[in-house]
């Protein structure tokens, strides 16, 4: 059987320790609306996407320049009927080098098509992953979610979404 877990992958010119920071920078690539600790192992921290989006996670691997691991403890979307979606999944960045790059694989172990959020979460991961964190490792600037738009543009654009 074919493994159907979310995942997608980049190459970068960069350190692995430079990846390494990045990830664990998560206000700087996936939200600005983040609570707690980010870089420290068993450190718990809360994302929220308004009332839409809610997820508490804790980081439960933290191999400096090799793999950062989070755990999915409480989760809830408003747009899904199944009040499961993402509970006890795992969110690994694992990072190695290749042919003089480092790669980043960014695999949420749970996340599959047969969750009603899959098509969303694919495209949301999607463009934090292969967009607004390779930006951050590359340029320095990433495209978190911020406070006041809680979306970022690339995804209000993708969904039509108003912007207030």
């Amino acid at each position: 059987m074919n493994n159907q877990d979310y995942t997608t992958s980049f190459l970068v010119n960069e350190s692995p320790k430079a990846v390494f920071e990045a990830i664990n920078h998560v206000k700087g690539w996936w939200s600005e609306n983040i609570k707690g600790a980010t870089d420290t192992l068993d450190s718990v921290f809360l994302y929220n996407y308004k009332d839409v989006h809610v997820c508490k996670l804790k980081i439960i691997e933290f191999i400096p320049d090799e793999i950062v691991v989070w755990h999915v403890l409480e989760n809830h979307f408003n747009f899904t009927t199944d009040d499961s979606e993402w509970k006890d999944n795992k969110i690994i960045f694992e990072i190695s080098e290749k042919d003089g790059q480092t790669r980043l694989v960014f695999t949420q172990v749970g996340l599959t098509p047969q969750y009603e959020c899959y098509e969303v979460c694919k495209d949301a991961w999607t463009s934090y992953i292969q967009g607004s964190l390779k930006n951050l490792i590359t340029t320095g600037k990433g495209n978190p979610n911020t406070k006041e738009e809680d979306l970022n543009q690339e995804l209000i654009e993708k969904w039509n979404l108003p912007r207030k």
